[in-house]
């Protein structure tokens, strides 16, 4: 499963999400894809490939307190397209 984590803090507290991240062990588990800062600051994307979701809770608790966190499930638009019913 595919699962866009996204993090969103306010710009006070950029600097223990950097350390904080510096510091961050991705469980075993989970394969990190990608991760993405935004130009304009305080959002950071990260794309996950995950087997457990149970491994999401691992991965998130250690970012509460932070900021807001999301997961969202994603798939890849060429698979989404082979599911759409064709007309």
């Amino acid at each position: 499963m595919l699962i866009m984590d996204i993090l969103t803090w306010e710009p006070a507290r950029s600097e223990e999400v950097i350390k904080h991240r510096a510091e961050e062990k991705i469980p075993q588990g989970v394969k990190v894809i990608g991760e993405w800062v935004a130009i304009a600051g305080c959002r950071a994307y990260r794309l996950v490939e995950v087997a457990d979701p149970k491994l999401l809770f691992a991965m998130t608790s250690f970012w509460v307190g932070l900021g807001k966190k999301e997961l969202v499930p994603v798939m890849e638009t060429e698979e989404m397209m082979k599911l759409m019913p064709r007309r």
